[in-house]
């Protein structure tokens, strides 16, 4: 194999950057030419293509985002679409790509290899809700980023002798709620992927009162609620001063941590490699037990997400 390509797709993550570096770099150590893909797939059907050298990566491993920058191409879904990107990466030379993004991003990196490219998937997404992997480019840098809001929201909180109910991200996946959680010392965490009741909330909220604390810190994930209508309830069942705060897109942004960078490096590496020694492919790589390792596009998004009921139950425990 003598080029490849790389692109990052679907939502930006801290980290990305330093998976690009990785691969290109590494890449061209080995005598392989890099081409890169501007805004992802839709930068695929319109050209944005340019050769990649060592100066291109300079100086990005510590920032955010993606200097490839990344966008959402619906039209990829289309099988005629497909086959349009095929076209150009044939024609530019290209014999196998490097997809740096999410579960939507790894599909449209599967449905590609069809046509005969090998492609590599690496797991770039703040959620952490790709099942196959225990740990995706993006999350530490944006647990780290929530910990510093909530340690900011704790002071003003206990001046105000208030509750914070704080709305995080991570759509489905209630892994940056529940980290959060356990790291920020709140006395609840919500998240979808198990029941719970307001009533005990409250009452829960109430007893740290009577046990003198000055505030309360609740962590929502974006997919088990709004933190401005729990906010609304708590105050009209406890009468208790509650303010939500939407954390939003700050949790996507910000210089990565040395681990974002540390496992985007490593993973970089694997996926060039997994390109260079086997045939036509669709491969995803991961950590698991921290070891990085490699695996089919197609099995990996069957496998589906094991809720941590024990960390759940560690932080109701730590209240």
């Amino acid at each position: 194999m003598k080029k490849i390509a790389v692109l990052t797709s679907g939502g930006d993550a801290p980290g990305m950057n330093a998976a690009v570096r990785s691969v290109v770099r590494y890449a061209l150590s080995q005598g392989v030419e890099v081409l890169g893909i501007h805004r992802g797939y839709h930068g695929l059907l319109h050209g944005e293509i340019e050769v990649l050298n060592r100066r291109s990566v300079s100086d990005i491993i510590d920032r955010g985002g993606t200097f490839l920058k990344t966008a959402r191409c619906l039209e990829f879904k289309h099988e005629e679409v497909r086959a349009q990107a095929y076209e150009i990466l044939k024609e530019k030379g290209v014999e196998g790509l490097v997809v740096v993004g999410g579960d939507g991003s790894f599909m449209g990196a599967y449905l590609l290899s069809k046509f005969g490219i090998s492609t590599v998937g690496i797991p770039g997404t703040i959620d952490n809700d790709l099942p196959y992997t225990d740990y995706t480019i993006g999350f530490d840098t944006a647990l780290n980023t929530i910990l510093d809001s909530v340690r900011k929201l704790r002071d003003t909180s206990s001046s105000h002798e208030r509750v914070s109910i704080v709305e995080v991200m991570g759509r489905n996946c209630g892994d940056l709620a529940l980290y959060s959680a356990l790291a920020g010392g709140a006395e609840a965490v919500i998240v979808p992927e198990y029941p719970f009741n307001r009533e005990e909330l409250c009452q829960r909220i109430l007893d740290s009162k009577k046990n003198n604390k000055l505030h309360s810190l609740v962590i929502l994930a974006e997919g088990a609620g709004s933190a401005e209508e729990l906010t609304k309830y708590i105050q009209e069942k406890i009468g208790l001063d509650t303010r939500a705060t939407v954390l939003g897109h700050i949790q996507r942004g910000g210089i990565p941590t040395a681990r974002d960078r540390v496992m985007a490096s490593l993973m970089g590496k694997k996926a060039v490699d997994i390109l260079l020694k086997n045939g036509v492919c669709a491969k995803v790589v991961g950590i698991k037990d921290n070891l990085v390792f490699d695996m089919d596009i197609e099995e990996a998004l069957k496998i589906e997400k094991n809720f941590d009921k024990d960390l759940y139950d560690l932080v109701n425990k730590l209240v």
